[in-house]
């Protein structure tokens, strides 16, 4: 096979598929699949400004590009921006500094460890419930709160007592810098970080806030000698020795990328769990009798996450329906073949968890919210890289487990106090650094 014989998604004659990607770009990757087949070729743009690339949609296509350890790397405009804007952490390093970051850090998200968060991310939720009861019978934007507790837990993880002088600047400059990072990693030409445009010099000025928190209190928690307990603490101990140590730039990069990954894709998850069981009584009802009945009416405690296992399969059914980040991309380093057709060197492959998590080969009644498909017996029939919200291979998320647990405790926790009641049942969705709706997803809650 060559690569003359990959079908286009040609678009119209002068920017190809442009106005599609603007319009709906998760439909065109649907439909693009119906009508094409698992690979895809994409000219976008006009010429001299066109952008090519290569949709991959079946899971054996997924589990070729990200479980194998060489032959496509994070290389790409998007990338860039988040390593120029966020630092060269773990989820964009390469190299020799992926490697020596993945050995350092590893140990730090095992499933041990990340349990000991598990009070914090309770506690956090209950004081989120706590802020509903003058609330009854309200309607409540669904985003809204779970975004405001994701950001709660994840800077209480990082930080520990630091979080609330954290809390405020990251949650202020975060969505200004993602934003603004989003659209010139979208965009053909950019223009020049330095060009003192608005928007530019708002982004300079949010950067800079940012980066001083954290260089602050990185630099006195390096001074002291008492222990904190938290992620923080676990990153400047993490070596065996002084020279094997992050430097305090290293650990500000890590530390703002896993505040990145670990608050918008949980708090995606969680937004569309809470709308399909809303939107789905007798999946909502089996779930809080599960969470009544392992709960009873005490904290939930880290052992309890394998015991909330229709809790479980209800978060991996909403993440299935709608992944939290529903395109990967990676850059082809040599003439790869996949399912038949031979993608060229240097080009960007692009995996789609939206598609592939809805590909009919391994989805009967593929839009339809059904908990069930996540029994142990239906998983193990599937292949593995049909479902994959978390990426897969030697740059799996580092954080799956923590997001899990933490999605799982709080929807239990959430469901044992109150009802969930259906306001929009409609919605738009855009891509932003996570899967988002456009505008609210409301829903009534009642307590219990």
């Amino acid at each position: 096979m060559s690569v003359d014989t990959i079908p286009d998604a040609a678009g119209l004659p002068l920017i190809g598929a442009l106005l599609d990607f603007r319009r709906d770009p998760l439909e065109t990757y649907l439909r693009a699949q119906r009508d094409h087949g698992d690979v895809v070729r994409f000219t976008v743009g006009p010429p001299g400004l066109r952008q090519e690339f290569y949709a991959v949609f079946s899971a054996e296509g997924a589990q070729q590009v990200l479980a194998r350890s060489v032959g496509f790397r994070k290389d790409d405009a998007f990338y860039d921006e988040i390593r120029q804007t966020f630092g060269n952490g773990l989820l964009t390093s390469q190299d020799a500094d992926y490697v020596r970051q993945r050995r350092l850090i590893q140990p730090l998200f095992t499933r041990r460890r990340v349990d000991r968060y598990a009070r914090a991310m309770c506690e956090e939720t209950s004081a989120t419930l706590a802020e509903w009861r003058d609330r009854d019978g309200e309607v409540i934007d669904v985003l809204a709160e779970v975004t405001r507790l994701t950001q709660r837990v994840v800077t209480r993880v990082l930080f520990g007592a630091a979080s609330e002088e954290a809390a405020d600047v990251v949650g202020r400059n975060f969505p200004l810098l993602g934003e603004w990072m989003l659209r010139r990693g979208f965009s053909p030409l950019p223009l020049p970080r330095w060009v003192p445009t608005p928007a530019n010099r708002r982004a300079a000025a949010a950067r800079r806030e940012l980066y001083e928190v954290c260089d602050r209190i990185i630099a006195e928690r390096s001074s002291g000698g008492a222990e904190h307990g938290d992620l923080l603490n676990l990153l400047l101990q993490a070596g065996d020795d002084e020279d094997d140590r992050l430097a305090p730039a290293e650990i500000r990069d890590q530390v703002l990328v896993f505040f990145l990954a670990g608050h918008e894709t949980t708090a995606t998850s969680m937004m569309f769990a809470l709308y399909l069981l809303a939107g789905n009584p007798e999946v909502q009802r089996r779930a809080r009798e599960e969470a009544e009945r392992v709960l009873g009416d005490r904290m939930p405690e880290a052992a309890d996450f394998d015991r909330l296992a229709y809790v479980h399969m209800a978060m991996k059914e909403a993440m299935r329906l709608y992944p939290p980040s529903p395109g990967i991309s990676r850059r082809a380093t040599a003439d790869t073949e996949i399912n038949g057709q031979v993608i060229p060197a240097g080009k960007i492959v692009l995996l789609s968890p939206w598609v592939t998590q809805r590909h009919p080969a391994y989805w009967p009644d593929p839009e339809r919210f059904d908990p069930e498909r996540f029994t142990p017996e239906r998983e193990a029939a599937r292949p593995r890289y049909a479902w994959f919200p978390f990426g897969g291979g030697p740059r799996a998320c580092i954080g799956q487990h923590f997001s899990m647990l933490e999605a799982v405790l709080a929807i239990a926790l959430m469901l044992r106090e109150y009802e969930f009641h259906p306001v929009d049942t409609e919605i738009k969705l855009t891509q932003k650094l996570a899967l988002r709706s456009v505008g609210p997803i409301r829903c009534r809650i009642s307590a219990r």
